[in-house]
């Protein structure tokens, strides 16, 4: 028995220690469920906005020290995670950053994803709050990537990076995000965020001025509206009401301001209550109904300026700029305008600081140049930043670690390809520039030389006709004066003589003898007649160029088979007219009967010539198939024409329709 009670001892005694570890375990746990419960009602006392910021603060203080005293697992985490961001809501930005980049270093030791994605979630949306946007959305997407398989947080991750994107007017790339996430949220049913999104959407619609499109989504959130517990309708029926007032739909507009001024929300939520009124009243002052107005417009004024809601009380003076401008009382209008001005400067409002500067414009005349330069260097330089945000969005959202690490190891040699390729393409575009560049030239001065050519063979043309009808003139000359002085004299001397004769003969052959005398005296006066026509001056620059034209358009017809009528005014003094003007008038007609040959199919051509006010007036019509006048056309042919009657000072008119034949008139100064 004695040897037995050794093993009864080891029994015991294994069984006190199993005991005592069960005891002391149990009490463990429960002291650890104890601390649990007390760090997280101590989180959830600094979320209580009913006590102090600084009794909150006392809350966090305690809860962070304690977590950090103790082992570091993903719960406790996540609980400085959102300590440090409740540190940030109690506005200690400074000790929100040192907590928020602990929880950064604590997270990577320990692997833990989430969390960093969480702490660059704090990160992002205190750089959203200081509008650090590029740095906002370089953290958004860095939270993205930790989150990894959590779908719900990365879709608030791509409506964060949406917001900013639209802020930016990269509205296509926060239309592309914000229907990520509804299609994550969808899949999730959550229904707030749903809510919000498609509200999102429909402000970038209508930040494009797509309107309908605009309350599509709008529509959307509301379906969604019903079934989530935000309490967002107030912004959709007052979004909604500014999409119709953006459409002029005065009346629609509104119904949908008058049903959020109707759910009586002015002592709960007097910061939206002065949005829907001031809005109300404005759509009704667009709508030139200023009964009440102006009692809302101050009502809703007073309302954001007691709440010290600066972007309010900005929109409210611009509204309230418009209505004494339409009063015509410029005095106020103008005071307005500047007080919304100077705020819009002050909060860094670039839409409504445009939008002052463009009515203090038209309100005061004296400074309106200068208000507009600054409207238009403000407006290129938003462009020029917004454009420079996108370009850094883009890079950062396809930013990886192996591309930053490809990129610096090729950096180099990424430089020097480019420099090497852009020089040889820049050579290459020279050279082909050069060469095209001289061949039109060398075109054109072919062209040129031609034309003159032209000119010159034509004037050499007609100083050739007009020599040869010199000499016409002068051999009719000659001919007269020689039927006259010569053939008319002697006829005459003959008759006179042949008078003085006696003639002793029958009555019968004196009678005879009477009828040659009148006949001689006949002769001479048809020759007189003769000679004086041919003696007659002409006017042979008239002759010349009349004569050309009627023989430049006598050979067309012939050609082109068509008939033809043409009239010369008489008062025209075709000697006076400069050379150069008839040669481009020569060329005028044989291009527009070129035109009508080729393309007209026309049985008449009317070309008539006349005098108005000093001024030579060419009219050309044909009865052919017409064009399209207002159609642009590429032909060289009218070009050509154009030219030529600017060359001249002149005005070219054309007139057509279809199958109404084409009518061209030319007035070209001449005095």
């Amino acid at each position: 028995m004695q040897k037995k009670q050794p093993f009864k001892y080891i029994f015991l005694f294994l069984y006190l220690i199993t005991v005592t570890s069960c005891n002391l375990f149990k009490k463990e746990n429960i002291s650890l469920k104890i601390k649990n419960d007390s760090i997280s009602t101590w989180i959830r006392n600094s979320k209580n906005f009913n006590i102090s910021i600084y009794k909150r603060r006392q809350y966090l203080d305690k809860s962070y020290n304690y977590i950090l005293s103790n082992t570091i697992d993903s719960s406790a985490l996540k609980k400085l995670s959102d300590i440090a961001y409740q540190t940030l809501k109690v506005k200690d930005t400074l000790l929100f950053k040192k907590r928020n980049k602990k929880v950064i270093e604590l997270a990577l030791k320990v692997k833990d994803s989430f969390s960093l994605g969480d702490a660059h979630w704090n990160y992002a949306t205190y750089f959203v709050r200081t509008e650090s946007y590029e740095k906002a959305y370089y953290h958004f997407n860095e939270a993205e990537k930790y989150f990894k398989s959590q779908k719900y947080y990365i879709g608030k991750m791509l409506v964060g990076k949406a917001f900013i994107k639209g802020r930016f007017s990269d509205y296509i790339g926060s239309e592309q995000n914000q229907i990520k996430a509804i299609k994550i949220f969808k899949e999730l049913n959550k229904y707030n965020d749903l809510l919000n999104s498609y509200t999102s959407l429909a402000v970038v619609q209508s930040d494009l001025k797509f309107y309908d499109k605009s309350l599509f989504y709008y529509e959307k959130a509301l379906e969604y509206s019903s079934l989530s517990n935000d309490k967002n309708k107030i912004n959709l029926n007052n979004n909604i009401g500014l999409i119709y007032l953006e459409k002029r739909n005065y009346k629609k507009a509104l119904e949908f301001f008058k049903k959020d001024l109707d759910m009586g929300f002015k002592k709960s939520n007097p910061r939206d209550y002065a949005r829907v009124l001031d809005n109300y009243a404005y759509c009704k002052l667009l709508n030139k109904d200023t009964l009440g107005i102006k009692q809302d417009f101050y009502r809703a004024l007073f309302i954001r300026d007691s709440l010290k809601n600066k972007e309010g009380v900005l929109t409210s003076k611009i509204h309230l700029t418009k209505y004494y401008k339409f009063l015509n009382d410029t005095l106020k209008a103008k005071k307005y305008a500047s007080e919304a001005n100077k705020i819009a400067k002050d909060v860094k409002n670039s839409r409504d600081y445009l939008a002052s500067l463009k009515l203090l414009a038209s309100l005061d005349i004296k400074k309106s140049k200068y208000y507009l330069e600054d409207y238009i260097s403000h407006s290129d330089s938003l462009s020029i930043l917004e454009r420079n945000y996108q370009n850094k969005f883009a890079r950062i959202s396809y930013d990886t670690d192996e591309y930053i690490e490809e990129t610096e190891r090729l950096s180099q040699q990424k430089i020097w390809i480019t420099i090497i390729s852009l020089s040889i393409i820049l050579i290459i575009i020279l050279f082909y520039f050069l060469r095209v560049q001289k061949a039109k030239n060398e075109k054109l001065l072919l062209e040129t030389e031609q034309q003159k050519s032209n000119e010159q063979i034509y004037l050499l043309t007609l100083k050739q006709q007009s020599k040869l009808e010199e000499e016409k003139v002068k051999e009719r000359n000659r001919i007269s004066e020689e039927l006259h002085d010569g053939i008319l004299g002697r006829l005459f001397g003959a008759r006179v003589g042949l008078g003085f004769i006696e003639i002793n003969s029958n009555e019968k052959n004196k009678k005879q003898y009477q009828l040659f005398l009148d006949e001689l005296q006949n002769v001479e006066k048809e020759i007189r007649d003769v000679s004086h026509k041919l003696s007659d001056n002409f006017d042979n620059a008239e002759i010349n160029f009349t004569f050309i034209i009627k023989q430049l358009v006598i050979d067309k017809s012939k050609i082109g088979n068509f008939k033809y009528t043409i009239y010369f005014d008489e008062n025209i003094n075709w000697y006076k007219i400069d050379g150069v003007v008839k040669v481009n008038l020569y060329r005028i007609i044989q291009e527009v009967i070129q035109n009508i040959m080729k393309y007209a199919n026309a049985t008449l051509v009317s070309i008539k010539f006349s005098l108005k006010n000093n001024n030579l007036v060419l009219s050309l019509s044909d009865d052919g198939i017409g064009f399209n006048v207002k159609k642009k056309r590429n032909g060289i042919g009218l070009k050509n024409i154009k030219s030529r009657v600017q060359k001249l000072n002149g005005i070219f008119e054309i007139s057509s329709s279809l199958n109404k034949g084409v009518e061209i008139v030319i007035v070209l100064p001449i005095s």
